[in-house]
């Protein structure tokens, strides 16, 4: 059995917390997370982490703001969620997923384990993100999308680290991208449109369309089971 001592949360005195949470062995809470009525947070958690950036980051020394996780969230094993963040009702985050500053996740989505929820990322309602998934910074995704497992998202066209015009993918409502895709910065992926497994997608996909291949390109219709 565990020390019964290891199960008590570290909670910051400003953090505000509803009466009914559940904690986890082990869990962080830091300065002004604020956490809603029925939330479940797993062992070994980390909520409120700020962020360490490099001395040229363009918010290197910006106070992000709380964290705030909304009711009836899941935060499940070991998962870290940066200050600044915003977790809906109802979204799960799943064992060892990583959200960082100032990144919106909304009501009813799901975060599968192991993901990357970058900086300044906009994640809609009801998405449902499969394990291992990459999403860049300044990425957005739409309602009721479905992204699969070991998706990229990239961000930087000139690939020099420096940051300076970071765009990542826009997905419209109700895309979706199968395992293993990788979408390049700025593109565009219209609603009902369907990335195909390994595709590698370099340019904007019409809604209602499929893209296949590396490149991808626009192989007709999407499946009417997948709209």
């Amino acid at each position: 059995m565990a020390d019964s001592t290891a199960s008590e949360p570290l909670v910051s005195a400003s953090a505000k917390i509803a009466e009914d949470v559940v904690f986890g062995a082990n869990v962080v809470v830091h300065d002004d997370v604020v956490i809603g009525a029925g939330v479940v947070i797993q062992d070994n958690v980390v909520l409120g982490k700020l962020p360490l950036l490099a001395a040229g980051s363009a918010n290197a020394g910006a106070k992000p703001g709380p964290l705030v996780i909304g009711a009836g969230a899941r935060i499940c094993c070991g998962a870290i969620i940066f200050a600044g963040s915003s977790i809906g009702a109802g979204v799960i985050i799943g064992d060892q997923a990583y959200v960082r500053e100032r990144a919106r996740i909304g009501d009813g989505s799901v975060v599968g384990r192991g993901c990357c929820v970058d900086n300044d990322v906009t994640v809609g309602e009801r998405v449902s993100i499969q394990s291992g998934v990459y999403l860049a910074a300044a990425s957005t995704v739409g309602d009721d999308v479905f992204i699969g497992p070991g998706v990229t998202f990239t961000n930087d066209r000139l690939v020099d680290g420096s940051g300076a015009s970071l765009q990542g993918p826009v997905l419209a409502d109700r895309c979706r991208i199968g395992g293993g895709a990788v979408l390049l910065p700025g593109v565009k992926i219209g609603a009902d449109a369907f990335v195909a497994a390994g595709a590698v997608v370099t340019s904007d996909l019409p809604a209602g369309k499929l893209a296949i291949g590396v490149p991808a390109r626009v192989s007709g219709d999407a499946p009417p089971r997948q709209i």
